[in-house]
């Protein structure tokens, strides 16, 4: 049985660099060589970075890739790795306009170029705005071993590639992915490539990017499953990894090409001879999946590291309440960028009561940040006095988070910080929050987090802590007292809001599960308080197009996923 050693190299691009991205690809091919690999697989677009979104429109972005690709191969020939065959994800461009594509790279020249087939065009995805379908499938044969390709949807999609390399004959499959984060996605992988692997007849080895990109975060989870099902590797959650695993590969001496279920199966000969028998080494051990908290967890933390870092932003400020939100928002901060690099703000006004005061102040003393009070009741005074405000409700409650929203972008342009905003999705669903206030920012890390989310988050942060013996970074009053907006005397949010556990099940089967009226009442739900809720969430559209990007973690975010019109008179009801 013919013997191969592959490395799937998961690795972090960032769209739009092209420079920086090759360099990346040269360096983890001279790993995966000098790990003795003969095989070495990117993921989906990685020359690029994914999603390019209009920059696959473009036709110098198009051509300047293609470029890049083609010098990539004779970079890699001169540096020692041309007898690596290497798979990398680009984007192309031809007479039928910008391909999704994939090159297998070899001895300074790229002998093979496929274009993704399935192109998807639900949730985050909008593929077909973007490429044109290829229907060529290109196998290689690598010493003696027979090697198709299918690109991420092509594999989540059954029929197609599957199916026809499946008939046509193949001894491997390698599968190019970006395959964005969504809470629980590990439990599909593995099960969706054990069946792909059955239909092709082959094991299959899923290369996923890793890393943050707008609103959008990739967890890594790279897998090789055998033919059988078995799962052979898998690479740790959320960080670059070069998985490098020795297969025993049974080589059918496959000849069948043409068209096969709809696609054009070629076959290129690189070399027939099998690799002189080697010692495999060990196999590698199986990177455990995260519990959901600490995949939830890494998944903000990477979200808002690579953000900063990919936009150039070396620190972060925003308000320190004393409340939950701004706790947990300033732990991620912590454990994403440093102490030293979160700026904390406390902003009382004649309202903030001594305990957020202290509490803003204790969170800054547990996570070694840097923290400053700067009090805005003069500055509120200013415009509720000369708009005869006081007295008014909203229009004076709002004037303090404005002057919050002012105070941080001044800092902000003052000290090059980026300002985060700290809302959850309970809020921007319901529209509790206040534009040009506590909405100001350029990007909003827990903006997928559903408030009772947020607070088993931080339970579980703190216990975290305690295991390691480190200092608990979220102060307990954060997390016990009831949470208000403290914008008017003893203010909580229960004056406006119902009951943030019943709340937060009803959006949860309003917006992710996109259920009716009649859908909600035969939950079980109270009709008034659906009634209310929905009529919340329906008005606040405007308000959420408004809000800075934040990572997302669950099946429909605010955002790609969800795209209602602003103005619209449909509303839910009975």
């Amino acid at each position: 049985m013919p013997q191969l050693r592959i490395a799937l190299a998961q690795i972090n691009p960032t769209v739009g660099d092209l420079t920086g991205n090759t360099e990346q690809a040269l360096e983890w091919t001279r790993k995966a060589a000098e790990a003795g690999a003969n095989v070495v697989v990117f993921p989906e677009m990685s020359l690029t970075g994914y999603p390019v979104e209009d920059l696959a429109l473009r036709e110098t972005f198009g051509k300047a890739s293609r470029r890049a690709i083609e010098d990539l191969a004779g970079r890699l020939a001169d540096s020692g790795c041309g007898d690596v065959l290497t798979y990398v994800g680009y984007l192309d461009v031809d007479d039928a306009g910008p391909r999704d594509a994939a090159a297998a790279l070899y001895r300074g020249e790229v002998v093979a170029r496929q274009y993704k087939h399935h192109l998807p065009n639900y949730g985050v995805f909008d593929e077909r705005r973007y490429f044109t379908s290829g229907d060529t499938l290109e196998v290689l044969r690598l010493h003696g071993v027979d090697i198709g390709m299918v690109i991420c949807e092509d594999l989540w999609q059954e029929g197609g590639p599957i199916t026809a390399l499946g008939t046509a004959g193949v001894d491997l499959v390698v599968a190019p992915n970006a395959s964005p984060y969504e809470r629980s996605k590990d439990d599909i992988r593995v099960p969706l490539v054990a069946r792909r692997a059955a239909e092709a007849g082959a094991p299959v080895a899923y290369t996923n990017q890793v890393g943050g990109q707008d609103d959008l975060v990739f967890d890594g989870d790279s897998i090789l499953v055998g033919a059988d099902g078995e799962l052979l590797a898998r690479a740790p959650q959320f960080t670059e990894h070069l998985l490098v695993v020795d297969l025993d590969l049974r080589a059918g001496e496959h000849v069948t090409e043409g068209e096969l279920a709809g696609l054009h199966v070629r076959r290129t000969v690189l070399s027939a001879e099998p690799l002189p028998a080697y010692r495999p080494e060990p196999a590698p051990v199986l990177s455990e999946p995260l519990s959901d908290e600490a995949e939830v967890w890494s998944a903000l933390v990477l979200g808002l590291r690579d953000y900063a870092r990919k936009n150039g932003f070396r620190s972060v400020t925003f308000g320190f309440s004393g409340g939950i939100d701004s706790a947990i928002v300033a732990a991620l901060a912590v454990d994403a960028l440093g102490p030293d690099a979160v700026y904390g703000v406390a902003m009382p006004s004649k309202y903030s009561s001594e305990h957020s005061q202290s509490d803003a102040a204790e969170l800054a003393r547990r996570l070694g940040c840097h923290y400053r009070l700067e009090p805005v009741a003069d500055m509120v005074a200013v415009y509720v006095d000369q708009l005869k405000l006081a007295g008014t409700g909203l229009a004076e409650e709002n004037i303090q988070a404005r002057a919050r929203g002012m105070l941080l972008m001044a800092l902000s342009n003052l000290e090059g910080h980026l300002v985060l905003a700290t809302g959850n999705k309970t809020e921007l669903a319901v529209g509790y929050s206040t534009i040009y206030g506590d909405a100001v920012g350029g990007f909003a890390p827990i903006k997928d987090l559903f408030k009772t989310h947020v607070w088993q988050l931080a339970r579980w942060r703190n216990a975290e802590a305690e295991k390691r013996g480190e200092t608990l970074p979220i102060p307990e009053n954060s997390i016990s007292k009831p949470p208000s907006a403290e914008l008017r005397p003893d203010q909580l949010d229960s004056d406006s809001l119902p009951d943030y556990a019943l709340l937060d099940d009803i959006l949860d089967d309003y917006v992710e599960g996109d259920r009716g009226f009649d859908d909600l009442l035969a939950a079980g739900f109270d009709p008034e308080v659906i009634d209310r809720v929905v009529r919340m969430v329906d008005k606040a559209e405007y308000k959420r197009r408004q809000y800075p990007p934040g990572t997302k973690i669950t099946f429909k975010a605010f955002g790609r996923d969800r795209r209602l019109p602003i103005t619209s008179a449909w509303r839910e009801g009975h």
